[in-house]
């Protein structure tokens, strides 16, 4: 039997299969949907690659849809009531008085001491960690990629990252370090999956040279303490496998690497909590 090619209608991931495989279904390696084999072309068709169609009967999504289904949407603006502007307008007034009188107000009692011109307003300062020792696990090259059976750790534009928390939400996977949220440093991939149990078993391979790739965002805070992200979309490796699921936690192994001047990386073990969608 001869082989020919078709894609994924969802992920645009290209397949090879043999003729006598026409009309049967299958998953697609890479989004997990179940595809019925088209028909081989016939020779002479001018068709490179032929689409597969969806099992199901509801149309495909786009890639951006897939991929940003989860992401968070900007609160509305709300309209400031006038007894508030009038309480913001009193407070700018009185920080103006104290500013045109302040070194009266804070004039020093002791003799020889200079007058006080202004007050020291302390900031947070984030200490820059620096990335992990085994930086040279950087790689955008999969064949070469080490996968430490450790928590995962690593660096995220210049900064350490070693694994605190995991969780993951339908095909979102989040790997931070720090207790709040956002997180200090941390790595997010969107996966294509409806539910989390989907990607249990499964091993996910995203190579370098992919250009319809799932989103990926670096999180870490400036030396200021305020959030900082990138999204990246292209040129990154990734390659995730996926345990069973135990106890409402998704364990597995990631290796991730970007194409960054800072060779940011995550490589190591998670046992990601399972969060559910909120109920409408």
């Amino acid at each position: 039997m001869s082989e020919f090619k078709f894609a994924c209608p969802v992920c645009g991931q290209h397949i090879t299969c043999d003729s006598g495989s026409s009309g049967t279904q299958m998953d697609c390696p890479t989004c997990f949907r179940k595809l019925v084999v088209p028909q081989a072309k016939s020779a002479g068709s001018s068709n490179l690659v032929l689409t597969a169609a969806l099992v199901q009967s509801r149309p495909a999504t786009s890639l951006s849809s897939q991929t940003d289904f989860i992401a968070a949407r900007p609160p509305a603006a709300k309209k400031v009531p006038v007894a508030a502007l009038i309480l913001m307008l009193l407070v700018v007034c009185a920080g103006a008085g104290v500013f045109v009188f302040r070194k009266t107000i804070f004039h020093s009692n002791q003799s020889g001491s200079p007058a006080t011109d202004q007050l020291a307003v302390a900031k947070p300062v984030i200490p820059v960690i620096p990335p992990a020792a085994d930086a040279t696990n950087w790689t955008l090259n999969l064949a070469d990629a080490n996968i430490p059976d450790e928590p995962a750790n690593g660096g995220v534009n210049g900064r350490g990252f070693k694994l605190e928390r995991a969780t993951i939400q339908q095909g979102r996977l989040d790997l931070r370090q720090g207790p709040k949220w956002p997180p200090d440093v941390g790595v997010s991939v969107h996966l294509f999956a409806e539910r989390t149990e989907d990607l249990a078993g499964r091993t996910v391979i995203i190579e370098a040279t992919r250009t319809n790739a799932p989103r990926t965002i670096l999180r870490w805070k400036n030396e200021n303490g305020d959030p900082a992200t990138k999204d990246v979309r292209r040129g990154y490796a990734l390659k995730v496998e996926f345990g069973s699921v135990a106890s409402n936690h998704l364990p597995g192994k990631i290796f991730i690497a970007f194409p960054d001047d800072a060779k940011s990386y995550a490589a190591g073990t998670f046992n990601a909590e399972i969060r559910r969608p909120a109920k409408k």
